[in-house]
């Protein structure tokens, strides 16, 4: 535009505010955007305004509690204590019939950290902690944080290499094991450095206790109850907790969770989801994970809120516990939604006092049956599912009950929040560049990876990475949409509507997910190449009718069928836990490889497991005898009407 019509359009719009009022201007206004083409825009602004102010209303008051924060240098366990001395004899955990106040738990976490302070233990030093869901689980790891240290939340389902491999790559110079899980843990000890100090908790007896192991009952009960004395041992930014992911390396990869990750997590789904300081949250998540032990037992350490932790979960007893405990909020992962709809009808679905369920992973097919059947006479259920990996610098969620998405990006004011999906190569997952070497956005209604760009130091953008530096680099991408930026990669496969919301499509490289858990593909296939004589394999996951998430499915070069599939399933049972164990076994004549020599999974993955269409033969993992039988047309059909359940 020229001089002279710029002039010309200022003098238009001050004679028409001079004759006419200005709701008539702004009408005029938008009359002639949407003529010259900005109809969809102001249909998408009036469709999703709500939405947005309400989403940025929540995320500024996460962003300025979370500065608040890190201007204080508060940490985890100094929140907590402010909720200690605000509510000490308020209930904290709920647990098999024992409640537990927050001063009960102050003073347990406390007697934690005097006893590793007086062995020596330094801040920064790290301790694995291997127990099963309990109060005493996240106060352990609390009172570890009042000491300076960092715990590695270790999967207690793990044995053998992996097992050994979480507890080194964190470089632990202590473990703590419960009774439960002794024999796994003896089964890994004496690869570990002499150096590491054993803890051995909730044994009965000392004559049950290993030898080389500390009695940590013992230690506690020697221990004082208060409180620290000295200098503050941790700073807002310095690390709490490894929380472990599966990765394409094959092993678990311990992601860095800083007291600034913990906090801006909690704060993030607190808000979010709409939760207030007097709800009471039912956990039946695993602590380990990011969900129960941040998303879940967080309410309780860092707003005040009441938490009832089960051991792990059970689909009899979820909503008879949240009757019986009052609980107005819920947790939930995609699995534990389809158990509970595939539950017979009860009076407790319906009783129940749960308001707000959060989680991930609600399958779309299923989402409204699942509202409609667990909302009483007088309130609909609420769902807020949310996206966001353990590390990752960018979580997204749908607060509005837009039914399949987890999450949205506003279309009004994108840069809000730097997020977005990219184009990646469908084999490789490696993003796609254009001609000027940079990354290319994808537009509604095309997949692609979900990233977020990295902003060093910030107290929400930064991304932490892993023990591993290695393992840190291979998920930033640099020179994203230019020259100097730098964005975390997510790994998963998301595609976004015209309104912005986004829905999740798949996982990229060599992992997959099955009942709630993320499998490594490389490390089943070192595993099933060990037990079956070192033939060449490969692990994929396939989708199974009603099930959310991908079962475990190897292709395994057996030519001359030699494979002792007893032997296969007896010898992995040993090792991999039961959600990483193949449900399906296709014996091959050749195993496909790439120009590279990668196993190339995706025709294999394309063909699924449909026997009509396979020549090779297909078994199939029968939970009774524990063994491999052959998968038959008769059960394809069955499988796919539901009627077999995996």
């Amino acid at each position: 535009m020229n001089r002279g019509a710029f002039y010309g359009v200022i003098a238009s719009l001050l004679w028409l505010r001079l004759h006419f009022p200005i709701w008539l201007i702004l009408l005029i206004l938008l009359a002639i955007y949407a003529v010259m083409g900005g109809y969809s825009f102001l249909s998408v602004v009036v469709r999703t305004i709500k939405r947005d102010v309400t989403g940025l209303t929540r995320y500024l008051q996460v962003l300025l509690r979370v500065r608040s924060y890190q201007k204080k240098n508060w940490t985890v366990p100094m929140v907590f204590e402010t909720y200690v001395k605000k509510h000490p004899n308020k209930v904290a955990f709920v647990f098999e019939g024992r409640e537990w106040t927050f001063k009960e738990i102050d003073e347990f976490s406390n007697k934690i950290a005097h006893v590793f302070e007086e062995a020596g233990f330094q801040p920064g030093e790290t301790v694995a902690l291997l127990l099963d869901n309990r109060p005493e689980y996240v106060a352990i790891w609390l009172g570890l944080a009042k000491a300076g240290l960092v715990t590695a939340l270790i999967n207690h389902n793990l044995q053998d290499k992996p097992l050994l491999h979480c507890i080194q790559i964190a470089d632990c110079k202590g473990v703590i094991f419960g009774a439960d899980f002794c024999d796994a843990f003896l089964g890994v000890r004496d690869q570990l450095d002499s150096s590491v100090k054993q803890y051995a908790f909730d044994f009965k007896n000392n004559v049950s206790i290993p030898t080389s192991s500390i009695n940590l009952d013992m230690k506690m009960e020697e221990a004082s109850p208060g409180r620290l004395s000295g200098p503050q041992r941790a700073n807002y930014g310095d690390k709490m907790l490894y929380i472990y992911t599966s990765g394409t390396t094959g092993l678990p990869k311990a992601a860095v969770i800083r007291h600034s990750r913990y906090i801006f997590a909690t704060f993030g789904g607190f808000y979010a989801c709409g939760l207030n300081k007097k709800d009471t949250v039912y956990v039946p998540m695993p602590l380990y994970h990011m969900s129960g032990g941040c998303m879940g037992a967080g309410m309780t350490l860092l707003f005040g809120c009441t938490a009832v932790m089960r051991k792990k979960f059970s689909v009899t007893n979820f909503w008879s516990d949240c009757t019986k405990h009052g609980c107005t909020v819920a947790q939930y992962i995609g699995e534990t939604c389809r158990y509970l709809l595939a539950a017979p009808p009860r009076p407790e679905d319906k009783s129940h006092s749960v308001r707000l369920m959060f989680g991930n992973g609600l399958r779309p097919q299923i989402w409204e049956e699942f509202v409609n059947r667990f909302s009483s006479s007088t309130r609909k259920l609420q769902v807020a599912e949310f996206y966001g990996a353990t590390e990752g610098n960018a979580n997204i969620i749908n607060f509005d009950g837009r039914v399949g998405a987890v999450g949205f990006v506003s279309m009004i004011a994108p840069s809000v929040y730097p997020v977005a999906l990219i184009k990646v190569n469908e084999e490789t997952g490696e993003p796609i560049r254009g001609e000027d070497g940079l990354c290319i956005r994808c537009k509604p209604g095309e997949p692609g990876m979900f990233v977020g760009m990295i902003l060093k130091n910030h107290p929400i953008r930064d991304f932490h990475g892993y023990a591993d530096p290695n393992a840190t680099k291979k998920k930033v991408a640099v020179d994203v949409f230019k020259r100097g930026d730098a964005a975390f990669l997510s790994g998963d496969i998301l595609e976004m509507d015209e309104l912005g919301y986004l829905f999740f499509k798949d996982r990229t490289g060599d992992t997959f997910r099955w009942r709630g858990e993320n499998v490594s593909t490389s490390e089943v296939e070192a595993v099933i190449s060990n037990v079956a004589g070192l033939k060449d394999c490969c692990v994929y996951g396939v989708e199974v009718p009603g099930a959310e998430g991908r079962a475990g499915m190897a292709a395994i070069l057996d030519p001359e069928r030699t494979l002792d599939l007893k032997v296969l399933a007896t010898g992995m049972s040993k090792v991999l836990p039961s959600y990483a164990r193949p449900l399906f076994v296709r014996l091959v004549k050749v195993i496909d490889l790439t120009g590279t020599y990668k196993l190339r999974k995706v025709d294999y993955q394309k063909e699924g497991f449909d026997v009509d269409k396979i020549k090779d033969e297909v078994y199939f993992f029968d939970a009774a005898s524990q063994s491999y039988v052959p998968f038959t047309s008769a059960l394809y059909e069955q499988l796919k009407s539901g009627k077999i359940r995996v």
